[in-house]
Formats: structure tokens, sequence, C-alpha cells
């Protein structure tokens, strides 16, 4: 939030959203085995990261994509998830902007929901549901310090097919998205 705020000052406007495709993409770099899709004869690791992100619109969701999201900036992906929004609500997407994604994100978290499940889009192995992200109040990490330190949360939910992201590696993937939401600056470096 601290970043998005000293981005804002320089006239660069990006979402929490932004930053949200922008970890998921980098975390999927990291654990390339959570970037795969189910085909009809088994598990299919994918070479690119394209993430498939939920617009809704007046005809229903889709799911337009942004590709190669690892290799871009927040900026770059702020513009992309921009179009391609405007363009779905205006019914223009063309099918290989909305087709082939390999990794879902739906965030209702603008809409004040604090956390939903969400289904798969197949053939794709996952979906992360965003909720709305709030502040809480927690004793300080120095416990000579007095007072209450304020604390940034937000609650996710990854949907997974077991047959291709098991437990154990999901829960690999969220500490490794949250380590990279909670510090964006690692992003730059993975």
């Amino acid at each position: 939030m601290q970043l998005r705020r000293d981005l804002a000052k320089e006239q660069i406007k990006v979402s929490v959203n932004d930053f949200i495709i922008k970890a998921a993409a980098v975390t999927l770099k990291e654990l390339p085995e959570v970037n795969v899709t189910w085909a009809g004869e088994g598990p299919q690791a994918l070479d690119s990261i394209h993430i498939s992100i939920a617009v809704a619109t007046d005809r229903g969701l889709i799911t337009p994509i942004i590709k190669d999201a690892a290799s871009k900036g927040v900026q770059e992906i702020s513009a992309n998830a921009k179009a391609l929004a405007q363009k779905a609500r205006d019914g223009k997407l063309l099918p290989e902007e909305y087709q082939g994604g390999s990794f879902s994100i739906s965030n209702l978290g603008m809409f004040g929901i604090s956390g939903f499940s969400a289904v798969i889009n197949p053939p794709q192995a996952c979906i992360l549901a965003v909720g709305r992200s709030r502040t809480e109040l927690r004793p300080p990490a120095d416990p000579s310090e007095a007072g209450l330190a304020r604390q940034e949360l937000m609650t996710v939910t990854l949907s997974s097919d077991g047959r291709l992201v098991d437990d154990e590696l999901a829960s690999r993937f969220l500490d490794k998205f949250r380590a990279n939401l909670e510090r964006p600056q690692r992003m730059a470096l993975v």
C-alpha cells in the first residue's frame, strides 16, 4: 500500500489488483510446476505465464488475458488490464485475448467481499479468489514498543485441481505469493 502511495505521488496510478497479477505471475515463474493445464492425456507444463483476469460485463463474466505477465512491470500490467477490461465491457475482445490463459484471478474485494472461493476455468489448474483489503490492529513486533500497530490484511483463496496442484504445492504457492505481495521490490529480482 505504501508503494502505491509513493507511485501515486509520481503520477503513476496502479491498483492493488495490478500488484496481485504481478505477484501471481512471478510466483508461477518461481514455481513452474503450478503453471500447468490439464490436457486430454494429462498434465501439460506451460512455457508462458498468461494471467486471466475475471471481468464482469453485461453479458456475463469473461477472463481476458495479461500475456507474459511475469516479464511486465506493474505499470504495463495496469495499462493492459484497463484496456482489456474496457474491450471486454464493450464486447470487442478477440478470441486470442480471452482464450489460453494459464492461471486465473478473480478479485471481488472492490465490491466489499472479504473472502470467497472461485471455480477453476478448465483446463487451467488454479484460480485465485481475492477479497478486500482491510486494516487491523496488532501488538508491535518489538515488545519494547508501546501501543498497537496497523497491519493491512487481505484474504485470498486458491482453488486448484488436485490432479495437477496438490495441497502441499498449493501451500507453497500461497506462501511465495504472500512473500512477493508483501515485498513488491522482491518481484523485480525474480
